[in-house]
């Protein structure tokens, strides 16, 4: 079994017995999606909610909005299909406040609002989720099972 590292603003697939992971979520989100059938995994570090000014034509992977399609389209090609992916959230943190603060600051929970946001227009239903909050996390994704694996220095591990 290997083990895929995805890096920030990065996406990447793994068929069973194989797995995915990917450290230092604290606004980004972990995209985490899985066909059970086909036992394909794929998983997005996603650093913001939407590219602007064509900005996603160098970095797709970056922005929610573009990242989600390009997943799908990957693990189209090692056989999942849309119907059967389900999809898991993490990260999405609040990191830092400060007095005052403007829509703009909210980069976790715009993050993970653009994700969803991109997943219903996929109808890819989200099983579980953990976002929000004030640390930082790394997730695991087996593409055995689908099971999603989260770490934070606060709350432990978990699994999704």
């Amino acid at each position: 079994m290997n083990v895929i590292r995805v890096g920030m603003a990065d996406l990447n697939i793994a068929a069973a017995p194989d797995s995915l992971r990917t450290t230092g979520l604290g606004s980004c989100v972990g995209i985490a999606l899985f066909d059970p059938h086909a036992k394909v995994a794929g998983l997005a570090h996603i650093m913001l909610p939407t590219s602007a000014n064509g900005a996603a034509e160098q970095n797709r992977p970056k922005y929610a909005n573009t990242a989600v399609p390009m997943l799908l389209e990957m693990m189209a090609q090692r056989g999942a299909e849309r119907r059967r992916i389900i999809a898991k959230l993490a990260g999405g943190a609040q990191m830092f406040t400060f007095a005052g603060q403007s829509d703009l600051m909210r980069i976790g929970p715009r993050n993970v609002e653009a994700v969803k946001e991109a997943l219903a227009l996929f109808t890819i239903p989200i099983k579980a989720e953990d976002t929000g909050g004030n640390c930082g996390r790394t997730i695991e994704l087996s593409g055995q099972d689908g099971s999603l694996l989260v770490r934070t220095a606060k709350q432990g591990v978990m699994t999704l």
